[in-house]
């Protein structure tokens, strides 16, 4: 086994979608929140869970060219399709599924998630382009899975297979008896997800007794000491991925690929991929980027918006003291709400 960062552990070969998401150039569409399986440990955020909405990344999409520009945003080289359950909504997933291959071509790598295992559903996804599917079966079918169709997928398909589900504290039995079933009928690779709690799911915690592992991480204490037993005891290719390493590593360096892309002249990237921005506040904005101009700051660097002045966050640190407006440098994060994560007021 292989150590990872941020305490993954890959055994055999990643999946072709998984580098894509460590190399953060992987677009997140969730198709619909609407899913019909009501796993506990589902940790999709209740801005989204039952609603039958279209989300790219963590904004919501009305439209494909509103997904399109998402993915061109971030210069995604593939697309990961999410739920709720996809299969929920099959014309609408075969639909963004051609259209992201119409737009991006051939190359661009699709993978899909959901719990419905379907052989025609599948089969219908393969002819539309859906390059890997990963089924993540509830709980109790766990040990019954040569009741699901998941041997006639792995046998006819195309399209590479998997198995990913959370690692559940104690659950090794259920987990061994899953991954081992998988493989011997021809799946690709097993993924084991880190437990998450999230508001969501927090009932979860209190029903089984789970704690969190500790101060700064959402993960679940001994859900990687499970996915550590099950891969050592497991033949095949197995990938842990760990709560730290989806945020340390998938999401920073999304962020930081998509900042790259979506920076202006008149601000800055942060190592984490956080955009930093200057705002002066100005009740005439056009009258206060006039007195910016006599003050030599160039049209280039700077825009005029509602309420405020854009100054690159570097030239109004050397002038916030001469002007007679608040000034501040804001952190945020490059994604459609523009999430701040820091103020700094500079006057």
């Amino acid at each position: 086994m292989k150590e990872m960062e941020c305490g993954s552990v890959l055994k055999g070969e990643l999946a072709e979608g998984c580098k894509h998401c460590v190399e953060g150039s992987k677009m997140v569409l969730l198709v619909t929140g609407v899913c019909p399986w009501g796993c506990d440990y589902c940790p999709v955020s209740l801005e989204k869970k039952g609603k039958d909405a279209v989300y790219a990344n963590e904004g919501r999409a009305a439209t494909d060219a509103e997904i399109i520009a998402e993915a061109e945003s971030m210069d995604a080289t593939g697309t990961g399709i999410t739920g709720g359950d996809p299969l929920v909504r099959m014309d609408r997933t075969v639909h963004m599924i051609r259209m992201l291959k119409d737009r991006f071509g051939p190359d661009h790598h699709i993978h899909l998630y959901t719990a419905t295992i379907d052989s025609g559903k599948a089969a219908r996804l393969e002819e539309a382009g859906l390059d890997e599917i990963r089924f993540h079966p509830p709980r109790e079918m766990w040990t019954r899975m040569r009741e699901t169709a998941l041997a006639e997928i792995a046998a006819n398909s195309g399209m590479d297979v998997g198995i990913e589900v959370p690692a559940i504290p104690g659950a090794e039995e259920e987990l061994s008896s899953l991954i081992d079933y998988a493989f011997s009928v021809g799946v690709k690779f097993v993924n084991l997800n880190e437990l998450e709690f999230s508001e969501s799911n927090w009932d979860m915690m209190e029903a089984h007794g789970y704690e969190v592992r500790d101060d700064v991480s959402a993960a679940v204490l001994g859900s990687e000491e499970t996915a550590l037993k099950v891969m050592e005891s497991c033949e095949g290719s197995i990938h842990f991925c760990s709560s730290p390493f989806k945020d340390g590593v998938q999401l920073r360096r999304r962020l930081i690929r998509k900042a790259e892309n979506v920076c202006k002249d008149y601000q800055g990237i942060t190592e984490d991929g956080t955009i930093v921005r200057g705002y002066l506040y100005a009740q005439d904005p056009e009258e206060a980027a006039a007195e910016l101009r006599e003050m030599g700051v160039e049209d280039d660097m700077m825009a005029v918006l509602d309420g405020k002045v854009e100054v690159a966050p570097w030239i109004l640190e050397e002038i916030a003291e001469e002007l007679e407006y608040k000034c501040c440098i804001s952190e945020q994060y490059p994604t459609a709400d523009g999430l701040e994560v820091e103020r700094t007021p500079l006057n």
